[in-house]
């Protein structure tokens, strides 16, 4: 048995130091990228998305999502949060807290509009993502004051094992860039950037290209309390 485990530990040493040439560009994404399914279909496949395919019909975006689009989405742990908070805003203006509420009870413009803040028209993956950027407009349209920045942003921190991994970064830009401005001290609360790295990038669909936001992102970068 520790012989083998010996073994084992060699391996994975190997397959590491493998990697450090042609593989620095991995965050996690999936070894085969193409699913033969529509993005809808992928995204209903998996359970870690059950609570976002009921936005995405809640919203009325099923068509949209499976368009020649990009998408930026969000797990379940992602929109749990957000619909914590907005259960406690409504308990804050009834003064009652014993009540269900759900995605159903969400309007269905107001996730619809946010929604499309995660979608860009036509296949961005990682081989048209740059380490300086590019802002986008998402499928909501012009926002004053807004756009959204997709770059990588590269990180070190596996050094041992690989020279650098780049991280896809979905950013919502308020005003300027941040990452522009000469002094970040100088930058009101309200007006700073929401970035959020991408946990699993470059999934491959029959219709468009799917990117996984990191798991303790909170849905449209809601910042409502979560109440008790």
């Amino acid at each position: 048995m520790k012989n083998n485990i010996l073994i084992y530990i060699a391996i994975v040493i190997v397959a590491l130091s493998a990697c450090k040439k042609d593989d620095y560009k991995r965050d996690g994404g999936p070894s085969n990228a193409y699913v033969d399914m529509t993005t809808y279909d992928y995204l209903k496949s998996n359970r870690n998305f059950d609570s976002l395919v009921k936005v995405i019909d809640k919203a009325g975006l099923k068509d949209i999502v499976n368009g020649d689009v990009t998408f930026f989405a969000s797990t379940n742990y992602s929109v749990a949060d957000y619909v914590s908070a907005k259960k406690n805003q409504k308990a804050i203006e009834t003064g009652n807290e014993n009540f269900n509420f759900g995605i159903k009870d969400i309007p269905s413009q107001e996730l619809s509009d946010s929604l499309k803040t995660y979608l860009f028209a036509g296949k961005m993956n990682r081989d048209q993502i740059t380490l300086g950027g590019k802002l986008y407009n998402s499928l909501l349209g012009v926002i004053p004051n807004v756009q959204y920045l997709i770059k990588f942003r590269r990180s070190y921190e596996y050094g041992q094992y690989i020279n650098y991994v780049d991280y896809v970064t979905y950013t919502k830009v308020i005003g300027t860039r941040d990452d522009k401005e000469p002094d970040l001290n100088a930058i009101p609360e309200d007006q700073k950037d929401k970035a959020v790295d991408v946990q699993t990038s470059g999934i491959i669909t029959k219709t468009g290209i799917v990117h996984v936001l990191s798991g303790n992102h909170r849905l449209f970068f809601n910042a409502q309390p979560l109440g008790n």
